[in-house]
């Protein structure tokens, strides 16, 4: 009895928890606070939160690869979604579906914000190769600047896989921060009758345009930039049904059932990639650093490309939108609402905002097929 209850003892996962261990947890424990009591982007991070919990209990094997002796484990085995590239494309067609690219069709001159946004990943590549990274992990840690995590994981999956989990944490880190990081940002680079500025109001779009735009742009850019094809291609497919207004029950599904469905596999099994080992180094600080500085100088970028539209506008284009340019959708453009309306109660930039915002989507998608076309 006494070695049976010894044997108990030995094999749980209490007995072989190393300090590295009992680390990864508290900190899962804390992005799971972040997640529940504050409300940062709890539909991801609470996945997430779990996925690092899970697989950093000792003795699970929930990650483990299958052997001649044994099958693998669970989150081994929802992990192939996004190493094979499924989940993030699949993620994009649901953000199509949930998009209205009308503002940005209605004014097509703020497409040139969301590709001045992009510079901030750039910078961050470059600072990368500075601190030590090489190319491939330089490319999937600039990736973070587009504040888009699906694309974050998908670009970082193929070319670093071993630094997927530090990466989508700091890409959603960002992405929740959006409405504490920015503000600042906008604030240093404007002045107060700069944000004044209001817009006139956006011409109707037909729904003519609607149905034309997505397949106009999956001509156009993957037929330039065929890496592109995964992200640009599902998401245009998730806007046409949307704008067909023929198929309902598709557009319903996409916007719901499925993004939630992948979200929660998704967050599962990035956060189970998040190991002690991968974890728990000077390299995951030095990509929390670079993804701060390229969400902040994408930030920077897209208002200063702003002040130069609104000089030479003649005063027609406020540049906080330029904001917007970085694609966590819809919350930058609302960060631009509340910034406008702080110091003007009847200024309404919403749906000027969304313009670039939308189109900071698109660009980033297009910077992780241009980083995959020469790194992948």
């Amino acid at each position: 009895m006494g070695d049976i209850i010894g044997k108990f003892i030995t094999e749980s996962g209490f007995f072989m928890m190393t300090y590295k261990e009992i680390s990864m947890i508290v900190i899962a424990c804390i992005f799971l606070y972040i997640a529940i009591k504050k409300e940062y982007e709890p539909y991801l991070l609470i996945p997430i939160s779990i996925g690092m919990l899970l697989a950093n209990m000792p003795g699970t094997g929930l990650m483990n690869a299958p052997s001649d002796s044994s099958t693998g484990g669970l989150l081994y085995y929802l992990y192939q979604g996004v190493k094979l590239g499924i989940f993030p494309p699949l993620i994009f067609l649901c953000i199509g579906a949930s998009t209205d690219f009308g503002p940005l069709i209605a004014n097509p001159k703020t497409m040139l914000l969301g590709a001045a946004a992009q510079f901030g990943i750039f910078f961050a590549f470059l600072g990368a190769i500075f601190l030590g990274f090489n190319g491939l992990e330089a490319a999937s840690i600039g990736i973070i600047g587009g504040a888009d995590g699906p694309t974050a994981i998908q670009l970082t999956s193929i070319l670093a896989p071993h630094l997927l989990g530090p990466i989508a944490l700091a890409a959603y880190s960002y992405m929740a921060l959006v409405p504490v990081i920015q503000p600042p940002i906008i604030k240093l680079l404007t002045t107060k009758e700069e944000r004044n500025i209001k817009m006139e109001q956006l011409r109707g779009v037909s729904k003519k345009e609607k149905i034309l735009f997505p397949i106009v742009v999956m001509i156009l850019v993957i037929g330039i930039l065929p890496t592109s094809a995964p992200l640009i291609g599902m998401l245009m497919f998730g806007n046409l049904l949307k704008e067909s207004n023929i198929v309902p029950k598709l557009v319903e599904t996409a916007q719901n059932s499925l993004m939630y469905i992948v979200t929660i596999i998704l967050g599962l099994t990035v956060g189970a990639t998040a190991n002690a080992e991968t974890f728990l180094n000077p390299k995951t600080l030095g990509i929390t650093l670079m993804g701060l500085i390229a969400f902040s100088v994408g930030t920077a970028s897209g208002v200063l490309f702003g002040k130069i539209m609104c000089k030479l506008s003649k005063g027609k284009i406020n540049p906080i939108i330029g904001a917007a340019g970085v694609s966590a959708v819809p919350m930058a453009a609302r960060v631009v609402q509340k910034v406008g309306q702080e110091d003007n109660p009847s200024n309404f930039l919403l749906m000027h905002a969304m313009g670039p915002n939308v189109a900071g989507v698109i660009g980033s998608a297009v910077v992780a097929g241009i980083l995959l076309k020469f790194f992948g």
